[in-house]
Parts: structure tokens; sequence; C-alpha cells
């Protein structure tokens, strides 16, 4: 695993609120869709991320996080690993204070990379596994 416990909870407590989560869509059967109802429930804005700009759970959706006209704590990223180190240099472009590399997405290099630029940075985890432990 990717970032220690207190990296966990740091992120999930400390850095803010408004949550991009890349790779968001109106398709219930993904895993981001259930794991943004419950960042949702915690508390937290999301921002649906995805080429095809969709509203869900009631925010509305962007193409890119170039496009987001407002500042975002945390990236969330539910692409595949190929994919994921594109969207954590482009969290850190828009000046995100943290990036969340959902289960299964992994990237080294990325985390590396993110990590040396100043962001906090957990990967092949969950946030709405991580979250409710923190109560």
């Amino acid at each position: 695993m990717y970032g220690d416990s207190a990296t966990v909870r740091k992120i999930l407590t400390e850095l803010g609120d408004t949550w991009a989560v890349v790779g968001l869509s109106s398709n219930q059967q993904r895993a981001a869709y259930g794991v943004a109802a419950v960042l949702q429930r915690f508390g937290k804005r999301i921002v649906p991320v995805h080429p095809k700009a969709e509203t869900v759970h009631g925010e509305k959706g962007y193409a890119s996080l170039a496009e987001i006209p407002f500042e975002v704590d945390v990236v969330d990223v539910f692409v595949n690993s190929d994919l994921a180190g594109a969207v954590a240099e482009e969290a850190v472009a828009i000046g995100a204070k943290g990036v969340w590399f959902q289960l299964g997405v992994i990237d080294e290099g990325a985390f590396d990379r993110t990590r040396a630029a100043g962001l906090e940075m957990v990967m092949d985890r969950c946030p709405a596994i991580e979250i409710p432990r923190l109560r």
C-alpha cells in the first residue's frame, strides 16, 4: 500500500472537502458512483470529471480537471493505471493538495512525482472504505 494511515487521515480530514472524482459518470454500476455517494454522505463536495461531463449526485460535471472553475482540494482517480499518471500531473497543475488513486490504480512513478511536487498521495486504497474508520 502506498500512503500510510497518517496520510490517509490527513487527506480525508485536513486537506479540504472539494473532491474531483475522475472517471465518475452516471453509470450506477461503476465503483466511482458508489464511492462518490459515500464521500457526499461524509460531507465532501464531489465534482464529476468525465469526458461526458455529466451531472452526477446533483453535482455538475466537467470534461477535465482543467475545466473546473474553482479550487479542488483532492483528486480521486478512477481510471486505468496506464492513464493515472497523466491525471496526477493534471492534479499538480491545477494546484490540488492531494491525489487518491483508487484500489487497483497503481503507478509508482506517478506516486513518486506527485509526492515530490509536494502533494499528499494515497494509492491502491479506497476512501469509501477508509473514511468510516476515522469516526
